[in-house]
């Protein structure tokens, strides 16, 4: 799993690296300005947006700490930014993930980001209809900048490889466990009938909820492995993937975007509420298409 999850995240890092260095990143935040606007968010958030969808939620709030215009936005508006970047963060070593557990790219790129402007949509005429959280944001937390170098990034990467390691090490032994321990049949006893209304089925529902907790890229980690190893079906990991795609790691995840003064109610509640509605709807249609449309459209080669 380690090292699969290594051949996909060291060159797709690297190259996103590249071309932050030659500048896409800026020229993507200007591309993005117009759907700023769009979801009621200044246009120069869209850097802060570009930097989420090539890297990180990390480098992501180091960017919305220096902009100047972040400490003019609403309560309402950091909650609409932190939902676009919880649901398109990562998207280049992400979608890897996704594409190598059997999904389609384009697929999970085009979902995910038609997905969080959907999402910040709603969010922004909610809050506008109903007056809420119109009031002044305020950041709870204050990074350190520190003027970025090759070595500086080149040591936070090594840092995260050896960080992967450790944690997937200890998901594999820890399933093995609840699996001699029969503790994974509670699991599915408790969270399978919510998932099976989304279409997920047994097979893929302990590893969902590693993705849903943990994040995507472990719990995609196991669902390549389970996938190869002929554990899981296809559709399975269609639908677990597609789940993952839009809740993920909403634990850390929410908690990162919280500190920069997003609300519950939009990264956390309406989220997972959105997730729920959007995959029951693409399970059941996507069931009435045949093989071929889904082979096409849906899974990689």
């Amino acid at each position: 799993v380690v090292l699969t999850l290594f051949r996909i995240m060291i060159p797709t890092v690297i190259v996103v690296k590249i071309l932050d260095e030659l500048g896409v990143t800026a020229w993507l935040g200007v591309a993005l300005r117009p759907l700023m606007m769009l979801v009621g968010l200044p246009e120069g958030m869209g850097i802060v947006w570009a930097t989420t969808i090539l890297t990180n939620l990390y480098t992501g709030m180091l960017v919305f700490a220096t902009q100047g215009e972040s400490a003019t936005l609403s309560v309402a508006q950091v909650t609409i930014l932190g939902t676009l970047m919880l649901l398109t963060h990562a998207l280049p070593v992400e979608c890897r993930i996704a594409q190598k557990s059997g999904i389609s790219l384009w697929y999970t790129i085009v979902f995910r980001m038609v997905a969080g402007v959907a999402l910040a949509m709603i969010l922004n005429v909610t809050y506008q209809w109903s007056g809420c959280l119109q009031g002044p944001s305020k950041m709870l937390w204050t990074p350190d900048l520190v003027e970025p170098n090759l070595w500086a990034w080149t040591l936070n990467l090594v840092k995260s490889l050896g960080m992967i390691v450790v944690v997937i090490t200890i998901l594999v032994t820890g399933l093995k466990l609840l699996k001699i321990l029969h503790i994974e049949r509670l699991a599915i006893w408790l969270l399978g009938p919510v998932l099976r209304s989304l279409g997920i089925g047994r097979d893929a529902t302990t590893i969902t909820i590693v993705g849903l907790t943990l994040g995507l890229s472990f719990g995609g980690g196991l669902l390549i492995n389970e996938a190869r190893a002929g554990h899981v079906s296809r559709r399975d990991v269609f639908t677990s993937m597609s789940f993952l795609c839009l809740s993920h790691s909403v634990i850390e995840d929410t908690l990162l975007i919280a500190l920069l003064g997003a609300h519950l109610s939009g990264i956390f509640w309406a989220r997972l509420l959105f997730t729920w509605i959007v995959i029951a709807i693409l399970t059941r249609w996507t069931a009435r298409r045949s093989d071929a449309f889904r082979e096409r459209f849906f899974y990689s080669n």
